[in-house]
């Protein structure tokens, strides 16, 4: 009764949210202020090693610990440890092992991962999907971890766009509020869905009212637009996170990235941080991320 007392509050709460979103201007979010100089900080994403770390369920030929000897092997300083290459059961022992872990190797934990969708329009998805998102905060905090990427999801099919971003919106600062008493804040990706583009990322981002809150720079990520880059220009100033994927699509087709101008541009904005390489690409990662670490580290400051 308590749960159920529970769910219908959010549910009434989210639903004025909406009510008053649809009736208010949107109040935008200041960019991030900065200190200058940028001072860039170069990582490693877990992801980037998916080939050999595998999802739950499926045989590993690495294993998280094993992941940072690499980065740290690489002389990269920082590590993402995605939350998709965790054990299947989290406790509080494995997570202070590989703190501690990391620790000695020297190594930090620049950021984590979780998967979710916040807008569905199914409120016990939605709050299925909070509650995920929760523990993962909880997790990452016993780490250390200062950030976590999250993601909005896709448009319901025959909803108002505006409701489906209003929604999202309201999902961020209620998941934002809690990642806030834990010291960890929430960096939204530009990844597919309704943040194809920068235009419905910002609006996204517009209207959550939380310090502990930003986005996701990832530099490969936008797909359809003609210039990508011009996208990235507007999303920089709101960045908390920054990734670094060695392709572009530019103008629908394939291209490798201008490191040095994703470079740039987080520099122009007076940018400080991680900036984590997330390797996707076809070739070996063993063999191919070493490469692109030796391109990358002249473009850092530590």
């Amino acid at each position: 009764m308590i749960q159920r007392r529970k769910f219908l509050a959010q549910t009434a709460f989210l639903a004025t949210g909406l009510m008053a979103s649809s009736t208010q201007s949107l109040r935008a979010m200041d960019p991030i202020p900065r200190k200058k100089p940028a001072r860039l900080r170069l990582s490693l994403a877990a992801y980037s090693m998916r080939k050999y770390l595998a999802a739950k369920g499926q045989d590993k030929k690495m294993d998280l610990f094993e992941f940072v000897e690499f980065a740290q092997q690489l002389g990269i300083t920082g590590v993402e440890l995605t939350s998709y290459y965790f054990p299947e059961k989290v406790t509080s022992e494995y997570l202070a092992k590989l703190k501690l872990h990391c620790h000695i190797l020297g190594v930090t934990i620049s950021g984590g991962a979780v998967r979710n969708d916040f807008c569905s329009n199914d409120p016990a998805k939605s709050e299925r999907d909070l509650e995920h998102t929760r523990q993962w905060v909880d997790y990452y905090a016993q780490l250390g971890a200062p950030v976590i990427r999250i993601f909005a999801g896709d448009q319901p099919k025959g909803e108002d766009p505006k409701v489906t971003l209003a929604r999202c919106a309201q999902h961020c600062e209620t998941a934002c509020r809690y990642a806030a008493e834990k010291g960890v804040t929430l960096a939204l990706e530009n990844h597919g869905g309704v943040t194809a583009k920068a235009e419905g990322l910002l609006e996204i981002v517009k209207q959550v009212n939380t310090p502990a809150f930003g986005v996701n720079f990832d530099s490969g990520n936008f797909h359809n637009p003609p210039d990508p880059y011009a996208e990235l220009e507007m999303i920089a100033p709101y960045a908390v996170n920054a990734q670094i994927k060695v392709d572009m699509q530019v103008a629908g087709k394939r291209s490798d990235a201008d490191l040095e101008r994703i470079v740039r541009i987080l520099r122009n904005v007076n940018y400080s941080g991680w900036v984590a390489l997330e390797y996707e690409s076809a070739d070996e990662p063993m063999e191919a991320i070493p490469k692109w670490i030796d391109k990358l580290k002249p473009l850092m400051d530590g």
